[in-house]
Parts: structure tokens; sequence; C-alpha cells
């Protein structure tokens, strides 16, 4: 009997408490990865992003419970986040300025010769318009701090400012990479006030 695992409950980290900041460390991870910029409401780099990454998510899924024996629960959407100017990403929400990285979570056990094989059999399928774009990397954000939002993606914005400008400096931090952001709930079958989305910021300690 195959059994099937459960990345978010192995890891420890998709399970946040609402309101709460909290200091993780987060191991290196592989994930599917997809690049592009502009605004995820209307940006056809962002649909078309998300049409491919997770064709191939549950390609690499089937072939490992056939090839493998190994089953396990493809991971929700996540994203990292960025601007040239912050601000447009915090205060602003500028999301025409927005630059993005899609990513999907895969197993250690999941070889770049599995994604080759796995990319094939999307491509031979269609519909998934960015494959030749599509790469695997593992990302590396140690030490982070993150919390639950509940509630549409535009109200982050004052949590966002709290722990940009109150939290990590206050906690001795500062920040080093992209604002991460995992996305719990189906946006497209999710009341806003409802959408559960955990908010991820790597950090180090001030010397």
């Amino acid at each position: 009997m195959t059994v099937k695992t459960d990345l978010k409950k192995e890891l420890g980290l998709y399970a946040p408490r609402r309101g709460r900041f909290e200091v993780v460390t987060v191991p290196p991870l592989r994930y599917l990865m997809v690049d592009g910029h502009g605004d995820p409401n209307t940006s056809d780099e962002y649909r078309d992003a998300v049409q491919t990454i997770f064709p191939l998510a549950y390609a690499l899924k089937f072939l490992s419970k056939r090839s493998l024996d190994r089953d396990y629960t493809v991971m929700p959407l996540e994203a990292l986040w960025w601007a040239d100017d912050m601000a447009a990403f915090t205060s602003a929400r500028n999301k025409s300025q927005w630059r993005w990285t899609v990513l999907n979570l895969v197993p250690d056990w999941i070889t770049d010769a599995h994604v080759e094989e796995a990319t094939a059999t999307v491509r031979s399928k269609g519909g998934a318009p960015r494959l030749d774009e599509l790469r695997v990397e593992t990302l590396d954000e140690g030490l982070s701090v993150q919390i639950l939002h509940v509630g549409s993606y535009d109200d982050e914005a004052p949590v966002l400012a709290e722990l940009h400008d109150v939290f990590i400096p206050e906690a001795g931090l500062r920040m080093t990479g992209r604002h991460h952001e995992i996305y719990l709930s189906d946006a497209r079958r999710t009341a806003q006030e409802k959408l559960r989305t955990i908010l991820r910021q790597p950090v180090s300690r001030v010397d």
C-alpha cells in the first residue's frame, strides 16, 4: 500500500497562528519556479505561469506514485514578490511595478530526471504556455518571520508595515530575502475576507 506524504505536516511551517509573528528556520527546499512581472490580477504572464506550474506539479506527483511508489499531496501555490521600490509593494500597492516568482514545492526525492520526464509528458498534452521558462531551484531562506493573514490580499499592507517597520527591527533582525506568500486558500472559490495566506520574510540577526 502506497503511503501518501503530506509535506505541509512534515515540514511544520504551514500552520502559523493568525495575528502572531513567529520566528522560524526554513530548510533549503526545492521548488518549481516561473518568473514574471506585473499585476497578478491582469497579467497574462502570471496567469500563464500558474497554468504551467500546476500541470507539471501533478505530472510529478503521478510519476512519483507510479514509478517510485511514493505518493504525496501537491503543495499549494506560493510566490516571491518584490519591486525596485518596495513601497510599491507594501504601502502604495502599485501592482504594475511588482516582480514575482511563482513557486510550487516538490519533495526532495524528485530528481532532475523526474522533472525532465514529467515535463515531456506535460508538453505532449499542451496547455502549459510557459513550460520552456519553468525551472527547478533550491530556495534557502533560513531564519524567517511569518504570520497567517486572513482576509483579502490588498489588506496585507498594514500587516507588512508592522512586520517590516516594527517587529523585525525590535527583534534585532533585518530583512535579507524576498517577501514570500503561501496561498492556503483557492482564491477562485473563497470569499476574499476568508482567504488564508502565510506571509513570510527571510531575516538575519543584527550583529
